[in-house]
């Protein structure tokens, strides 16, 4: 292989790992608005547990909207199980599962982040191994 072609390469495979990059921080993203969903959530039931039988509230619906409900039973959240079923829990259980998804998300989060991390140690190595060989090719 000549060092043209060996350079093409490195080139090549950089633009690789910066594909790779912006997809693993693309999902980063998507794993941290899940976890701040959850954590919006967490609050909302944890409110609701203080709140009495039949409470006017201002129930937050997304996208900085919130409705006016009534909460004929404070003490039970509808929560998805996954695949559109929804289950009833009692405030306590709900918050138990926010918190065992969040966790997940958060186990999530480090093998992205550690993904990342090699992702970039192994461009960082290309890099140099590229700047070597342009280097010397200009001599």
């Amino acid at each position: 292989m000549t060092k043209d072609e060996e350079l093409s390469r490195y080139m090549a495979l950089i633009e690789y790992y910066k594909e790779q990059l912006s997809l693993l921080d693309t999902q980063m993203s998507y794993v941290q608005a899940a976890m701040n969903d959850y954590a919006k959530a967490k609050i909302t039931v944890d409110h609701l547990q203080q709140q009495e039988k039949d409470a006017e509230l201002v129930m937050p619906i997304g996208g900085s909207t919130f409705v006016y409900a009534k909460a004929a039973d404070p003490a039970k959240v509808l929560f998805d199980i996954g695949s559109g079923i929804v289950t009833e829990k009692t405030a306590e259980d709900a918050m138990k599962k926010i918190d065992e998804r969040i966790e997940q998300l958060q186990q999530t989060q480090e093998k992205l982040s550690s993904m990342i991390q090699q992702v970039q140690t192994e461009a960082q190595e290309v890099s140099e191994k590229a700047q070597k060989l342009a280097t010397e090719q200009n001599r």
